[in-house]
């Protein structure tokens, strides 16, 4: 089968297509016939081995995983001999988390990472949906406890993760804020926003509005500004991504680290997100997702052949919501 390969850390060049074995699924694994792929900024960071205290449990010269992309859609082909719920022929969308390998014709899955898709999306539009859909379900709703009422701002809203976090945050009863650049606006509003933030115009830590809950996507600001944006007692949820700026040592994991040391020592909530793949979480997104409550939205795709240059988009900043890889 095609796929997308990579044995060494570097720019998207370091990524080529090559024939390798189509993967014989385990017990409980299945094997589906990949449709569709989506990228997101762990594609990127995973790709150039950055930061670089990452590459301790990543691999030190090269990602472990040799085929890189971890969300798709596609057709069940096998199962393993322990898998009942799924069948040849079912159109299926999931996570593969740090196993990697959806850049490619084939992948195998375990059962418990994978669903039906959603009916009424594409397969493009599902495959955009597993990451970027779990981690804003999981920042809301399990991790920010999200209620009706609540004031929601979303740092990051015209993202893979925040324009599904913004769908998100009004089917839980919140008004939202979106903060997004200029080119953004219309498309953070079309969403559901109540307000959208400018932020090449104002300042979102420094207007009146005060928060329940402020979703932090980026990883540009700091604690202290990010705090002055809550009720005294609201929450911070910390899962910054961010672009490409030439290599770190640390990364985002410096803010997340801060945030954890700070949070016994003040009223407000300071809570750090890592988002694991989960079936009931896929189960959720496509019950959304079907009752046309959640919509992805997707701003390019690419053919196999063309993923480095797809993460060359992504990681530049010029993306906005989705890109995906058509196969």
């Amino acid at each position: 089968m095609k796929a997308i390969v990579q044995d060494r850390y570097g720019p998207p060049e370091t990524l080529t297509l090559a024939d390798v074995d189509v993967p014989v699924p385990a017990d409980d694994e299945v094997l589906v016939r990949v449709e569709a792929a989506a990228l997101n900024a762990y594609d990127w960071h995973i790709m150039r081995g950055d930061p670089r205290m990452a590459r301790l449990s990543m691999g030190r010269s090269g990602p472990r995983a040799r085929i890189r992309g971890r969300d798709f859609a596609g057709r069940v082909e096998a199962v393993g001999s322990h898998v009942e719920q799924l069948r040849p022929g079912d159109a299926v969308f999931g996570d593969l988390g740090d196993a990697n390998g959806a850049f490619a014709e084939y992948v195998c899955v375990p059962a418990t990472q994978v669903a039906p898709k959603p009916a009424n999306l594409t397969p493009q539009q599902a495959a955009a949906l597993p990451l970027a859909g779990i981690t804003a379900l999981m920042g809301l709703r399990d991790v920010g406890q999200v209620e009706p009422g609540h004031r929601v701002l979303v740092n990051g809203a015209s993202g893979g993760v925040g324009t599904l976090a913004v769908q998100l945050a009004k089917v839980l009863g919140a008004t939202v804020t979106g903060v997004c650049s200029t080119r953004n606006v219309d498309l953070v509003r079309s969403l559901g926003a109540d307000h959208v933030v400018d932020y090449t115009r104002d300042d979102f830590t420094r207007d009146d509005r005060r928060h329940d809950l402020v979703f932090d996507l980026v990883g540009n600001r700091s604690l202290t500004a990010l705090r002055r944006a809550l009720t005294p007692t609201g929450t911070l949820v910390l899962s910054g991504g961010g672009v490409y700026r030439g290599g770190s040592l640390i990364g985002p994991v410096w803010l997340l680290a801060r945030g954890r040391l700070l949070a016994p020592f003040v009223r407000q909530r300071i809570l750090t997100l890592a988002a694991a793949p989960s079936r009931q979480h896929l189960d959720t997104l496509r019950a959304h997702a079907e009752a046309g409550r959640l919509t992805p939205v997707i701003d390019r795709t690419y053919p196999l052949p063309e993923v480095p240059q797809a993460i060359r988009y992504l990681e530049g900043e010029h993306a906005r919501a989705k890109v995906v890889i058509t196969i």
